[in-house]
């Protein structure tokens, strides 16, 4: 088991006829069951061409009719990324992958109120986030396949490079993973760190979880409250940004201190008293994973 994607998985490229979508797509065919799982790409432009063996089609939609896709990933840049989720969310893909940054704040708004008016039943992950990874068997995005081992450990962050620094250290401690998640760090997006640990605690072939947040918001503050009711699962924690100063936006655009809301410290303090175990070293967290299991 895992969760969002598997093997069975049908994905689509939206963007893969540009050089990132080219280059990220053709990594993930090597990875696992990528060859079967990837099953052409969207561009109104070369519709009917193909790239590798791949069809290209006009839209999502016949994409979707003509492969049965049920998983889209967007490479588009971000004057058009806007567009290119709400066409995925339109079209009925069950999970839309959003790897583009630097998205207008407005955009994503319109966005959002656009899936809730359409009653959208697409699950969007990111924009601006590194993807999801089920070792073994898929990889969808742009983290590195190499350093995932399969297993039972969960593993949702906030942060793209610190899901792949999470993910190695656990595998070098003969921890693999079931499946590996980021949200993105945008201030406006799909799944919450909330969202991604109820697929986790729902999920039989998932033992633990590592959550890591960062500075800004409220998720991860939600998220606890919300394993301190109902998960069964061991869940340890990091927040990225203990020396943030306030007011200044720190990576993401959702990463900032507003108000003297948001921060580490703050993060931690709830987590903490909602039973997570945390740490405030980059460097521990397999460790203090291995030491809760």
């Amino acid at each position: 088991m895992s969760i969002l994607v598997n093997k069975n998985s049908r994905v689509i490229t939206q963007g893969m006829t540009g050089k990132t979508g080219q280059f990220h797509t053709r990594l993930c065919r090597q990875y696992g069951y990528g060859e079967q799982c990837f099953v052409g790409g969207v561009n109104p432009k070369k519709a009917g061409q193909e790239w590798e063996g791949l069809p290209i089609f006009g839209s999502v939609k016949e994409a979707r009719e003509k492969t049965e896709a049920d998983v889209s990933i967007i490479y588009v840049p971000p004057a058009g990324a806007a567009a290119a989720i709400i066409e995925a969310s339109d079209a009925g893909m069950e999970l839309i992958i959003c790897i583009t940054e630097g998205i207008p704040v407005l955009d994503m708004v319109k966005v959002r109120d656009h899936m809730r008016k359409t009653r959208s039943k697409s699950l969007l992950l990111g924009p601006n986030c590194p993807g999801v990874v089920t070792p073994e068997e898929i990889k969808v995005g742009i983290m590195p396949g190499h350093i995932h081992r399969k297993g039972h450990i969960g593993v949702v962050s906030r942060s793209g490079t610190l899901t792949y620094e999470a993910v190695a250290q656990l595998s070098e401690l003969g921890l693999g993973q079931s499946t590996a998640v980021g949200i993105g760090g945008d201030p406006i997006n799909g799944l919450k760190h909330i969202d991604v640990l109820k697929l986790f605690e729902e999920d039989p072939d998932t033992d633990a979880v590592v959550m890591i947040g960062e500075i800004g918001g409220s998720d991860e503050e939600q998220a606890a409250l919300w394993v301190k009711k109902n998960m069964t699962k061991p869940v340890v924690g990091f927040v990225a940004g203990v020396t943030a100063p306030s007011g200044k936006r720190m990576g993401h655009a959702g990463a900032i201190i507003s108000g003297g809301k948001g921060t580490a410290e703050g993060k931690l303090r709830v987590m903490e008293e909602c039973g997570i175990r945390t740490t405030r070293n980059p460097s521990e967290i397999g460790k203090l994973l291995k030491s809760v299991i």
